[in-house]
């Protein structure tokens, strides 16, 4: 109805008018895959922050750009439970003879997870029938290491079993990973901890599952945190951009377009001098930091 009396005679044309016309919620998909956030520093290797579903997606980039050569993949594991492994399996990469696959983490159990779903009777193909050379790396909770000219630092965050964010620094830009992480601002050496891990970040890529009524009465200490205290945090830490992730699995595309528009509504009620951009991540989104 919309387009009735508009001459939409080209693909160009038609394309143009969604995106001026319609919001994203009618236009596009936030998409519902879960956890697996590429970054890229400029070198030749693969950096990937968990193995959700959205690995098969990811594997389905690295062979494309490599021509179906060998890469070198770094993953980096905030935790394991099942939906930031489950991609793992259907990684394509890890079929392929010469390609490098080093997942780093904090937890001792990385590896166990890993072989366990691809165990009987889980799935047909063992672990240890991967082509690729797969290694697991213990990375040091707080402290910073150099992983191929990334300095990569994690932080022990509130999650059933532990979770793990993570701060990346190359060229002069910054990048925080942290999903599965319920934030308390009651806490001021919770608080303090955070803030120094998204100091000055160029993007936050920040686990805002439910509204901040769910965060601190019936949901909490479920592990997980909400768009308000995003939004709190890194206008504290002074960071640029705010991505809000791991969105709500009951929440539909217009459900998650209005949080935005409360979060980016409640950024400029607060911002006090500091602007904050803040997006809602969807499947495929890309940023340029």
């Amino acid at each position: 109805m919309a387009a009735n009396g508009q001459q939409l005679d080209t693909m160009e044309k038609a394309n143009a008018f969604v995106e001026r016309r319609f919001p994203f919620s009618l236009r596009r998909t936030y998409g519902g895959h879960s956890a697996c956030v590429e970054f890229e520093p400029g070198s030749k290797e693969y950096f990937v922050c968990d193995m959700g579903s959205g690995a098969r997606a990811f594997g389905e980039h690295v062979l494309a750009r490599n021509a179906g050569q060998p890469a070198v993949v770094n993953v980096f594991m905030s935790h394991v439970h099942w939906d930031h492994i489950m991609g793992f399996p259907f990684f394509g990469p890890a079929y392929l003879p010469g390609t490098r696959i080093r997942i780093h983490g904090c937890h001792d159990v990385i590896e166990h997870a890993f072989r366990l779903q691809q165990s009987p009777p889980c799935f047909p193909v063992p672990f240890d029938h991967l082509a690729a050379s797969i290694e697991f790396i213990r990375l040091p909770s707080g402290q910073t290491t150099q992983v191929s000219g990334v300095a990569v630092t994690p932080k022990l965050q509130l999650h059933d079993g532990d979770s793990y964010g993570y701060r990346f620094e190359c060229g002069g830009k910054s990048l925080v990973y942290t999903t599965d992480s319920e934030h308390k601002l009651e806490s001021d050496l919770n608080t303090d901890g955070f803030v120094q891990l998204f100091r000055n970040a160029d993007l936050v890529v920040f686990d805002a599952m439910y509204s901040l009524a769910d965060a601190v009465s019936v949901k909490a200490d479920w592990g997980h945190s909400s768009n308000v205290m995003g939004v709190e945090l890194c206008q504290i830490a002074r960071a640029k951009r705010i991505a809000l992730f791991h969105h709500e699995p009951a929440n539909d595309d217009a459900d998650i377009e209005q949080i935005l528009r409360e979060t980016v509504r409640f950024e400029e009620l607060t911002q006090q001098g500091h602007r904050l951009e803040v997006l809602a991540a969807y499947d495929g989104l890309e940023l340029d930091l």
